[in-house]
């Protein structure tokens, strides 16, 4: 810490270099709490005039005209926060951030000057600038500062009255339930050209009409103005599945909305005109509930449709599914993933089982199980990859008809 003769000392040496009062004063940023750095600046030409016998009869020095380090960027800072204001007028907010780009060349200069002068107590131009800039910004918006995760972040480029604004995504948690046997969950691009179009994808550039991403995200981007939309999925069911009872957790996230004030029942309503996807439980969440919901482990309950290629007693199919009951499966990855998957053996436990509706050829089956067992293979046994299986245990072929997600455990 500087005693006093040595701010003295230092501020002298400063004044001579024709600093505006802002410049000099952040150069003593840390010394005298509750001052801004224009009024620091002020304080030290006082107390230069005051002090020093140089100055006697002499009056207290004033800014240059031309201050020979920020070439007065301060006198636009009232300009520079009427872009800011007239770019986000349209935006929806409640936090927000201002940055600024400088010239290379003040930056450059200032630490030269610090080095000149063995300054320790400054602060950075480039931090008064986005202050200033964001106090007057912050005087006329019913939003508040926020350092860590605005919702929306300007950059205001100094040197050419430019603007950019990072708007950050909103994330909306919800469940959704599939009641259809035809659409994937996410969209899923043409393998050939990767969304362009070609023949093999008639020109739509997707294998898949839509999904229930797409079914989801496309009202929303309509309710935001966003830019774009991802849905994270705790898992996805089959294309041919449907999910049902309790809905699957989702996260959609919305890129650059510019209104972040959703009305969940209208956009409840909208979804459910196409009547192929439903969705509740919708609320706000941060970025973190993401990860946790594509990392969360959950079991889940299935009902299966299972044909037989010979007629299974009742009894005999009551007790094998007892016997499976609790059961640890070995699964190899699947044949049907197994070109865009790691070929490993999985283990994954049956924890319950049980039939209904047997008619002979054909039953409906119960199964609640661990979170990635692949239970239709579970059911015909994927050509051993899956063991123990229901066909080898029943000693007939089996086949999915129909399998249907019930209820995830979360």
């Amino acid at each position: 810490m500087m005693n006093p003769e040595q701010v003295l000392s230092k501020a002298q040496e400063a004044i001579k270099k024709d600093l505006c009062d802002h410049c000099l004063g952040r150069l003593f940023a840390q010394l005298g709490h509750g001052l801004t750095n224009d009024e620091r600046g002020k304080t030290l030409r006082i107390i230069h005039a005051m002090l020093d016998p140089e100055m006697k009869r002499k009056p207290v020095p004033k800014e240059p005209d031309d201050c020979s380090l920020c070439g007065n960027l301060f006198e636009e800072v009232d300009l520079l926060a009427g872009y800011v204001l007239k770019e986000v007028e349209e935006l929806e907010f409640d936090t927000f951030l201002v940055g600024s780009r400088l010239d290379p060349e003040i930056e450059e200069n200032e630490e030269q000057l610090w080095a000149e002068l063995d300054i320790v107590h400054s602060e950075p131009i480039k931090s008064e600038v986005n202050r200033e800039i964001g106090k007057r910004v912050d005087a006329k918006l019913d939003a508040e500062v926020d350092l860590e995760k605005p919702d929306i972040k300007c950059i205001v480029d100094t040197r050419f009255h430019s603007m950019d604004i990072e708007i950050s995504p909103i994330f909306i948690y919800g469940r959704y339930r599939k009641l259809s046997r035809e659409i994937p969950q996410t969209r899923w691009y043409c393998r050939y050209c990767q969304g362009v179009g070609c023949d093999s994808c008639d020109g739509k550039g997707k294998m898949y009409e839509t999904s229930v991403e797409e079914i989801i995200g496309e009202p929303l981007l309509e309710l935001t103005g966003g830019a774009d939309f991802t849905l994270h999925g705790m898992g996805r069911e089959d294309i041919d599945a449907l999910m049902l009872g309790n809905g699957r957790p989702f996260v959609m996230e919305v890129k650059e909305p510019v209104k972040r004030r959703v009305d969940f029942e209208q956009l409840i309503e909208e979804v459910e005109k196409d009547q192929r996807v439903e969705i509740f439980d919708l609320k706000y969440v941060s970025r973190e509930k993401v990860e946790k919901i594509k990392n969360a482990k959950a079991d889940k309950s299935y009902k299966i449709e299972v044909l037989f290629n010979e007629t299974v007693e009742g009894v005999k199919l009551k007790k094998v599914l007892k016997s499976l009951e609790g059961a640890e499966l070995s699964q190899k990855t699947p044949q049907r993933v197994s070109h865009r998957r790691a070929d490993l053996v999985r283990k994954r436990r049956i924890k319950d089982i049980r039939a209904k509706e047997h008619i002979g050829e054909s039953a409906t089956i119960y199964i609640k199980c661990e979170a990635g067992t692949y239970v239709k293979e579970f059911i015909h046994g994927d050509e051993g990859r899956t063991l123990p299986n229901l066909s080898d245990e029943l000693g007939v072929k089996c086949e999915v008809q129909n399998l249907d997600v019930i209820e995830i455990h979360y």
